[in-house]
């Protein structure tokens, strides 16, 4: 099975999360997950373009500690770490939700 890396709280650096929200795709993949605020699979995105290129987007989300990656069998599911988000930056991903 493979084993994805998810930064710890602690090594979570705003110029990262920052830098993952810049680019149109991933901030509209956060939008879902914020909204919707459940767990979901990676089909639950697929209109937002080509699988591969999807494929790095949830990378960089996930290596800068936006997102939480679960392998169940084949799927892959996607949650926001929005309470660890939050602890580390009180208010930030509110605010650009808001602004989004």
């Amino acid at each position: 099975m493979a084993v994805l890396h998810h930064p710890s709280i602690e090594d979570i650096r705003l110029e990262q999360v920052l830098y993952a929200l810049s680019e149109s795709t991933r901030l509209m993949i956060f939008k879902r997950l914020y909204t919707s605020n459940q767990e979901r699979n990676c089909s639950y995105f697929e209109d937002l373009g080509r699988k591969n290129n999807l494929s790095h987007h949830y990378k960089v989300l996930r290596e800068s500690g936006i997102i939480q990656v679960r392998i169940e069998g084949r799927q892959r599911l996607i949650s926001l770490r929005l309470n660890e988000l939050n602890n580390c930056f009180p208010g930030l991903l509110d605010s650009i939700y808001k602004n989004i």
